[in-house]
């Protein structure tokens, strides 16, 4: 289904993606997965030429139009309260008067049929956001405490961490009540959807906890956005997405002309050639042979040199066998990578560039 927003915010590292892209995409041109757009809006602090920001979704489409249209009419602090990281009580006025005649006739046309929706800030408007804020809401303090909460969220160093970790937040209802939310069950009918677990073998919550567990041992766990709004149900003013952070905002406000959008499936972008490629986690949603068919049509606008970056979750892919002598996989630099990614829940990031 492609019809109402499933992710309001992308939940995958910017941070990481722009340093896996960044040797090819100043002045390039960058094929990106849009979702709800803000990883397209990040990659513009790398300088490219111009960024092809495609999806299967119209709403997901409809939530980039918005956040081009903000970051073109609204200062730092304005964007920040119409997205919904801030309190303001006038976003539909705001959309009306000022957004609405930056959009395309079909995202107009959606959003006008959800004012609902910009009234409570979009990057709350999600199926995923509202599975996550229920499990802040509702799952959590019947785990932990406020007090055990916050003091998760506090600066430690990594054996301070371990320690609280394991003597406080590691409990058997942290295990237990974790491993049923976060269950192929309840995910794939209330945070994604069960066709996305199609190529998925083993315990899918199992490995998530491994992941948390992780991050909350290894990661900074006072200077991560996605942790931030799962537990609290919105970012840190003090700690916010790449494409929100201020010291970027003039830099990608000066260049949102530079994105193109395109509605339909990445592979059938013709407007090639590309040098760098965000292709977020579609690999592991595709059966075998539609995954190889799409990494072929990849390389087919893929310039000498580009790199290609996207995530594994729960589906183990890399590049087809068939396919490996047009590619050189990166693993160290994407390993080292992945060790400090925020977005944890991924099990791998790869980045493979195409044989210059």
């Amino acid at each position: 289904m492609f019809d109402f927003i499933r992710y309001a915010n992308v939940w995958e590292d910017a941070d990481i993606l722009c340093e896996a892209l960044a040797p090819s995409a100043k002045q390039g041109r960058i094929l990106s997965i849009s979702s709800s757009g803000d990883n397209v809006l990040a990659l513009l602090t790398l300088d490219p030429q111009e960024i092809a920001a495609v999806d299967l979704s119209g709403p997901q489409l409809a939530c980039l139009e918005l956040r081009l249209a903000a970051f073109k009419e609204l200062d730092h602090l304005g964007l920040c309260q119409f997205l919904g990281v801030l309190p303001i009580q006038n976003r539909i006025k705001i959309y009306s008067e000022k957004l609405k005649k930056h959009l395309s006739a079909s995202a107009q046309t959606y959003w006008e049929g959800n004012l609902q929706t910009i009234c409570g800030g979009i990057i709350h408007a999600g199926k995923f956001e509202r599975y996550l804020k229920a499990f802040g809401k509702w799952v959590l303090p019947l785990i932990h405490s406020r007090k055990t909460i916050d003091a998760l969220l506090k600066t430690k160093t990594r054996e301070e961490r371990i320690r609280f970790y394991t003597h406080r937040w590691d409990t058997w209802r942290w295990r237990l009540l974790f491993k049923v939310f976060f269950s192929r069950f309840v995910m794939g009918r209330a945070g994604r959807a069960p066709a996305f677990f199609d190529q998925v073998r083993g315990n899918v919550a199992e490995r998530i906890l491994e992941r948390s567990r992780h991050a909350l041992t290894e990661g900074q766990t006072d200077q991560n956005p996605f942790l931030h709004y799962i537990l609290r149900g919105n970012f840190s003013q003090d700690d916010l997405p790449c494409y929100l952070r201020p010291e970027n905002f003039d830099a990608i406000r000066s260049r949102v002309d530079r994105i193109q959008i395109f509605h339909g499936e990445a592979d059938q972008i013709i407007q090639g050639p590309f040098d760098a490629f965000n292709l977020s986690d579609i690999f592991e949603y595709m059966d075998p042979d539609r995954f190889e068919t799409c990494y072929k049509n990849i390389l087919k606008i893929a310039k000498p040199g580009a790199r290609i970056a996207y995530w594994n979750m729960l589906v183990e892919r890399s590049c087809p066998a068939s396919l490996r002598s047009e590619i050189v996989s990166l693993n160290e630099e994407a390993s080292s990578l992945h060790a400090k990614d925020k977005a944890w829940f991924y099990q791998k990031f790869a980045i493979e560039q195409r044989v210059p």
